[in-house]
């Protein structure tokens, strides 16, 4: 019997824990859950219907009408006596009409039209989907980082508690002065202060990550301490920003906009042109037997069938066409300022991205070593404390450099790996393999 409990122990701790999540499940959970992200799927399913709307202008439409009418009629004729007539009849019938448009330039150019818009749309969808990444991996990080400050804070308030105690069993010995614990006991107030609003940090970052996966957000899987960020490849920050110019997915839906504008000058131009069309149609009237002052009369049936070929030239629209014209045209000047304030946009996220990988790193290899030296920094002070050469404030600040150098290089690491996305990004060349690049960078 007692051999039967350990397998049911083992399964009550270990059976039940949470598996870690990690920055590609993350990612994939907010796939399916991101609300922004399916706004923008379904604005991308809603403009890919631009396409078929407009060759519908290219196609034959085919129309019917049908109508029947219940007749009785009653007239009277002003003579001497007066005579009175009445009928009663009912006529019926319906139309088919088939209209094949032969030239309509509106309609070609609105066709070529709508395929650049179902390009932007899916350049559009394209950027939604890196800012997704974007999005999920600040987040992530900005949990970890709240995580990070969190423990540090607890670590913090424990060895200044420490501190503390013996400052009081030195004071109480004598061989150390009341100000000792007066400032142990104010630096540890301070951190229990700076602890409750590390916690309070970390609850609001979890409260943002659950908006983006709609769910409660798991315990995270840490970046590995010994991990080696590696540099941009390219190396040349003009390659970044000559990608960025050309290939960065707001300068694409940018460009598709000034195409678009373009033709709508044309568009719009064609108010002008004429139209030519073969209508072609069949038609069937009928009226049934009626009766006329009592006397029935048989009913009658026409019917017809018509192709040809229709012209629409229009000659004068109080200048309506002219007007639309210019707006257009000035719609294309605009559409072209907005490519170039979104090429100088992108070169400009380009360089800043770059610059943020190439100092990012230095400065995390900066503040590893400066870690080091905190650290032996902190040894000796509390070595110089116990033999009398250093006092109690000397230890408390070499305390508080560790753990704030230990903060800044976990804060370092994080934007590090953001700017490298952010470089990705810039260049359209962001993706689910980025992910799992970083992904590999992390613990258990």
């Amino acid at each position: 019997m007692k051999k039967a409990i350990l397998p049911l122990m083992l399964v009550a701790l270990f059976g039940g824990r949470a598996e870690a999540a990690d920055l590609l499940s993350v990612y994939r959970d907010a796939l399916s859950n991101d609300a922004q992200f399916a706004s923008a799927k379904a604005s991308l399913e809603a403009g890919r219907e631009k396409l078929p709307q407009a060759r519908a202008g290219l196609l034959p439409s085919l129309g019917l009408t049908a109508n029947t009418v219940w007749n009785d009629v009653t007239s009277t004729r002003k003579s001497e006596p007066p005579t009175t007539t009445a009928s009663k009849y009912n006529t019926n019938g319906y139309t088919l009409t088939l209209t094949q448009p032969l030239f309509r330039w509106q309609n070609i150019v609105q066709y070529g039209q709508s395929k650049l818009q179902v390009a932007q749309v899916e350049a559009q969808f394209a950027q939604a989907r890196q800012d997704l990444i974007l999005r999920v991996a600040q987040a992530y990080f900005d949990v970890l980082l709240a995580q990070d400050s969190l423990q540090l804070a607890q670590a913090q308030k424990k060895a200044i508690s420490e501190q503390l105690e013996q400052a009081r069993r030195n004071f109480e010995v004598g061989t150390a002065t009341i100000t000792d614990t007066h400032e142990a006991q104010a630096r540890y107030d301070l951190a229990v202060a700076q602890e409750l609003a590390a916690q309070n940090d970390l609850d609001v970052k979890r409260h943002a990550l659950r908006q983006i996966t709609g769910k409660e957000p798991e315990p995270l899987r840490p970046l590995r301490p010994e991990v080696r960020l590696q540099p941009p490849q390219p190396g040349d920050m003009g390659q970044w920003v000559k990608a960025a110019e050309q290939d960065n997915f707001l300068v694409q839906v940018a460009q598709a906009g000034l195409e678009i504008a373009a033709k709508e000058v044309e568009k719009q131009r064609a108010g002008h042109y004429p139209s030519v069309d073969v209508v072609a149609t069949r038609s069937r009237s009928a009226t049934s037997g009626s009766v006329f002052s009592g006397v029935s009369f048989g009913g009658s049936v026409t019917e017809s069938n018509t192709i040809g070929v229709q012209l629409n030239l229009p000659l004068f629209a109080g200048f309506a066409t002219v007007s639309r014209t210019d707006e257009a045209a000035a719609l294309r000047e605009k559409a072209l300022a907005d490519l170039e304030n979104s090429r100088r946009t992108a070169a400009q996220g380009a360089r800043q991205a770059y610059l943020g990988v190439t100092s990012g790193l230095a400065q995390v290899k900066a503040l590893e070593q400066a870690l080091v030296s905190s650290q032996s920094a902190l040894e000796s002070n509390r070595l110089g404390y116990e033999v009398g050469v250093r006092i109690n404030i000397d230890v408390l600040n070499a305390q508080q450099q560790v753990y704030a150098t230990q903060r800044d290089l976990a804060k370092a690491r994080y934007d590090t790996l953001l700017a490298q996305l952010r470089l990705k990004a810039a260049a359209a060349a962001l993706g689910e393999d980025d992910v799992q690049q970083i992904n590999a960078l992390l613990g258990q």
